[in-house]
């Protein structure tokens, strides 16, 4: 198998110019920073996730809001039919029916919209250092040769 990689002497012909991995220009920028800024919300959200088994609960409210969130959790749930997790769907649904369910809350379209700009901003700070550093090696390994 014969790659141009860009290398004078390792590739046979005109040295091609140093290209920068699919992964930071695969695709253009603006889906780039939307695919990071979604990695950075989900992360955040699991953090949160992660952060309730050591918050106790204070009322029967609080008790359906974890349970929820265990139930609706998608992640290493490998059958949901399997013990215990209709089970703890059943504990759900009797609470619920003891102490009423969570209100329906919905962010704010103003926090909704600042959230999606921390996570924008963040995401347009790390491609474009991915950029930088993929640049960089290229430059050097451009001057080796």
């Amino acid at each position: 198998m014969i790659a141009n990689t860009g290398i004078q002497g390792l590739t046979a012909g005109e040295p091609m110019p140093c290209q920068l991995p699919v992964s930071v220009t695969g695709l253009d920028s603006e889906h780039l920073i939307a695919c990071e800024a979604e990695v950075s919300a989900m992360t955040e959200a699991l953090r949160f996730q992660d952060a309730i088994p050591n918050i106790s609960a204070s009322s029967f409210a609080g008790i359906v809001a974890k349970l929820e969130m265990i139930v609706g959790a998608d992640r290493d749930i490998g059958d949901p039919t399997d013990f215990p997790w209709p089970h703890i769907a059943s504990v759900l649904r009797d609470l619920k029916a003891i102490a009423g369910g969570l209100p329906v809350d919905r962010p704010s379209r103003e926090r909704t919209r600042s959230d999606v700009a921390r996570h924008w901003e963040s995401a347009v700070k790390l491609i474009a250092a991915l950029k930088e550093e993929s640049e960089a090696e290229c430059r050097r390994d451009l001057a080796v040769f």
